[in-house]
């Protein structure tokens, strides 16, 4: 994606009004999750940024009147989602990232989800579809007894 990543992370880049990254996180909303741990480098401060209240973005919405914009900055992250970040400190590919967010999700179950698909929210339930069938589909087999077969 160089030579548009050089100078901003592959995850912020926009598709339309929103970054990559905003379409991952709101289909982990929809899916019902409410704790979401974004791994990322240090040099990727904008996604951090991008997730945290802007208060002063936000005063002035309020004070300009410009209420759809204000709802759509404080809907990036609503009140009943956590975003968390862990840093990972070498790129040393998916599985050592995974293993950076050990130490906040402990062995609790995960979902890894990666902004190089981008599901289209208007065409496909994302309460339903694809993550959140996903998510019904392990509580259901979890709640099932092991019979020694591997998926």
């Amino acid at each position: 994606m160089l030579p548009a990543t050089k100078a901003i992370p592959k995850e912020m880049l926009p598709l339309v009004d929103k970054p990559l990254i905003q379409y991952v996180v709101n289909e982990c909303i929809a899916a019902g999750i409410t704790e979401i741990v974004l791994v990322t480098h240090s040099s990727k401060n904008s996604i951090e940024n991008h997730f945290d209240t802007s208060f002063e973005l936000e005063a002035m919405l309020e004070k300009r009147v410009k209420r759809q914009l204000l709802e759509e900055v404080q809907s990036i992250c609503p009140p009943h989602v956590t975003i968390m970040q862990v840093r990972q400190g070498l790129a040393k590919g998916l599985g050592h990232a995974v293993m950076c967010a050990h130490p906040v999700v402990g062995d609790e179950p995960v979902a890894v989800i990666l902004p190089d698909v981008i599901l289209d929210e208007y065409e496909s339930d994302l309460s339903q579809d694809n993550l959140a069938e996903m998510i019904k589909t392990f509580r259901r087999n979890r709640q099932q007894p092991d019979h020694g077969r591997a998926c």
